[in-house]
């Protein structure tokens, strides 16, 4: 089954966008053409055997919460493991902070997959990647060893919270607002 035609994929990474030079760079001169098609390879490999065979799965059975917990169909989290041990979740995070410090380029392409094969299944995988990435970008070293460590082998997962009824997932339409105070804390205001 193929998510992501590869050779369209070749195309746009290395004829177009030329990602391969980058290895030319300090910042990435560990990786060559090859190791960026490993991690392609791999990636397609994890996308096909375990992201796409829950998908309908997911579409028909949502989430539920009993009061106490949360259930979803155990394949999320097996397959969630498989991706997490693979090393995807840190790849594109530095080295320094167990990353293998792939280009964000080619990160990209990896989510193209598991997006194409499991949408629901690669959110848990997006909003994770996504709150490591605001705590190595904002957070002290303390948050990064406690919070963003765990969450690049998934041991840990982000999330997004919600809490206005009325914006949904619009943001432009919350109501809360915080103002910085001299003091370096926030006032809030809102519904």
């Amino acid at each position: 089954m193929a998510f992501v035609n590869r050779r369209d994929l070749d195309f746009m990474l290395y004829e177009w966008l030329k990602v391969d030079r980058l290895c030319d760079t300090p910042r990435f001169a560990m990786h060559d053409r090859a190791t960026f098609d490993a991690v392609l390879e791999v990636a397609h490999q994890i996308a096909q055997s375990h992201f796409a065979p829950h998908a309908a799965l997911l579409d028909a059975n949502e989430p539920t919460f009993d009061g106490h917990k949360v259930h979803i169909p155990p394949e999320v989290g097996r397959a969630l493991q498989v991706y997490a041990e693979a090393g995807l979740m840190a790849s594109t995070f530095d080295e320094a902070d167990g990353g293998a410090q792939l280009p964000y380029t080619l990160g990209q392409a990896v989510a193209a997959m598991f997006h194409a094969a499991n949408v629901s299944t690669s959110g848990y995988v997006m909003l994770t990647m996504a709150a490591a990435n605001l705590l190595g970008a904002f957070g002290t070293p303390d948050q990064k060893a406690r919070y963003m460590a765990p969450m690049l082998t998934g041991r840990f997962f982000g999330t997004m919270c919600l809490s206005e009824p009325q914006a949904g997932s619009s943001l432009g339409d919350i109501r809360t607002r915080a103002t910085p105070t001299d003091g370096g804390l926030y006032k809030i205001v809102g519904d």
